[in-house]
């Protein structure tokens, strides 16, 4: 309905389908030039919420008229990026050169930055000095500018950069492209506050900001109306939901809110910081089935020394009494974590701290890192780096115990019963179907693809270590 020929709305949302209108045209264009449809790729680096953000891209680029494609030799590709390993990075930097072979053969292609890697100035100057080719380059605050940012990439043959350093909007209501029907995650802050000592996101995702939690909850009644059944929501650290509100709620208290939509059957959250996991919500996970017996609580080192110059905030003996709670409100809770090895200053009983953390929690499984060095950073100008060959043996003797306590964990529901949302066709086993228990486990199990998107009753029939082989019941 908009009308092109009048000034651009100033109000958001509407700004932006304005602009949308106008890539339309602008595709539409360039599809009758060439003579066929137009094709795009967004390819995601990093986090759940990276994740969420390139279902956004792909709503408003399909919206604009493109279809959508694997392949990266594509008329529109545009990068998702991460910035909390270095690694990360190196794989965007190698994958640029790639496109740009693409692009020599493809003139009028289109190449895309955005995400947290270009939250960073001087990966900006690099991209301007070494990556020319590259049309259109934002951050992680202006996300729902892109059919404005896309129009003006369209309009112009120069390099667009468009980097907010911070924001307070929140923008909501655009077009979204869902990977499944059936789930979704569902924004309910942005940013963090917590500042731990190696960690860059607050840098570039910038400061705490909540949602309302009525928007949340109209966004998740207008999902379950689509047909979804399963629910996560996204934070980088949920347990501080709703502290800077105009009226302050808990996230307990949202979460209360959530379960009781009709509807909904499952719910998940990620992720939760030990320094300010509330008793409140460990009774609701407690009292609602359809919170998922699944958390996430990221340990990061089992030693109080290093704890405390990570600036987490948490003791080595808080984290144990926090994991002992949570297992007795809820026994069949499957606990996973985060933990750097080689974080500067560690020592070997540091080290051993943190192996004695893993053997009483005896997490479901654990996400090891050998520490990133992040340009920016308090601990990038640390002193007392530790030697690359002592981080790779306690890398590897950490992700032995680890691996090892897992498998013995994941055997305790073998034999059992479980309710699994069937979520794809298995691409290993001809007439196989692959779901996920609520504690987040994977089952593979004979079935026809009309299961897909249901939740079914599956017997767990063998453990293979990091998934399950069952038949369905009844």
């Amino acid at each position: 309905m908009m009308d092109l020929s009048a000034p651009a709305p100033m109000q958001e949302p509407q700004r932006q389908y304005y602009f949308l209108k106008r890539a339309r045209e602008l595709t539409a264009g360039k599809e009758r030039e060439l003579g066929r449809p137009l094709t795009c790729c967004v390819t995601t680096f990093g986090c759940q919420m990276n994740a969420r953000d390139s279902e956004k891209l792909l709503g408003i680029l399909k919206e604009a008229g493109y279809q959508e494609t694997q392949d990266e030799n594509a008329d529109f590709v545009i990068y998702n990026t991460c910035t909390v390993r270095e690694n990360a990075n190196l794989r965007v930097y190698g994958r640029l050169g790639v496109l740009h072979g693409y692009k020599k053969k493809n003139p009028h292609m289109k190449i895309a930055l955005c995400g947290c890697m270009m939250q960073e100035p001087d990966v900006v100057e690099k991209l301007k000095k070494s990556y020319p080719f590259v049309d259109l380059i934002f951050g992680t605050h202006n996300i729902f500018k892109f059919a404005e940012l896309m129009v003006t990439m369209l309009e112009s043959d120069r390099m667009i950069i468009d980097i907010w350093k911070d924001t307070d909007q929140i923008v909501e209501d655009l077009p979204v492209e869902r990977k499944y029907s059936f789930k979704s995650g569902v924004n309910i802050m942005f940013g963090c506050n917590n500042f731990c000592s190696y960690c860059i996101v607050p840098y570039v995702r910038g400061r705490e900001r909540s949602r309302e939690p009525e928007e949340i909850l109209k966004e998740i009644r207008k999902l379950v109306d689509d047909g979804v059944k399963e629910v996560m929501l996204l934070g980088q650290n949920v347990n501080s939901y709703g502290k800077n509100l105009a009226r302050p709620v808990t996230f307990a208290e949202l979460l209360r809110e959530v379960v009781k939509i009709d509807g909904l059957e499952r719910v998940r959250f990620m992720t939760s910081h030990p320094k300010d996991l509330s008793d409140e919500l460990i009774q609701v996970m407690a009292e609602s089935e359809k919170i998922c017996r699944h958390l996430h609580l990221p340990l990061q080192s089992g030693s109080s020394r290093i704890l405390k110059i990570m600036n987490r905030k948490y003791t080595k003996e808080q984290y144990l009494d926090l994991a002992d709670r949570i297992r007795k409100a809820v026994p069949d809770i499957a606990l996973t974590t985060d933990i750097i090895v080689g974080f500067p200053g560690e020592t070997e009983e540091d080290f051993r701290e943190t192996l004695d953390v893993v053997r009483r929690v005896r997490y479901d499984s654990a996400f090891t890192f050998i520490y990133s060095k992040r340009t920016g950073t308090p601990a990038a100008v640390m002193e007392d780096q530790i030697p690359e060959d002592v981080v790779k043996d306690r890398f590897d003797r950490l992700l032995k115990e680890v691996q090892t306590i897992s498998k013995e964990m994941a055997e305790r529901f073998t034999g059992s019963c479980q309710k699994v949302l069937v979520e794809e066709k298995n691409s290993q086993m001809e007439g196989y179907v692959t779901g996920r228990l609520s504690n987040n486990h994977v089952v593979h199990f004979r079935g026809p693809e009309s299961l897909i998107g249901q939740i079914v009753e599956v017997r767990l029939d063998e453990c293979r270590g990091f998934y399950y082989m069952g038949s369905l019941t009844g």
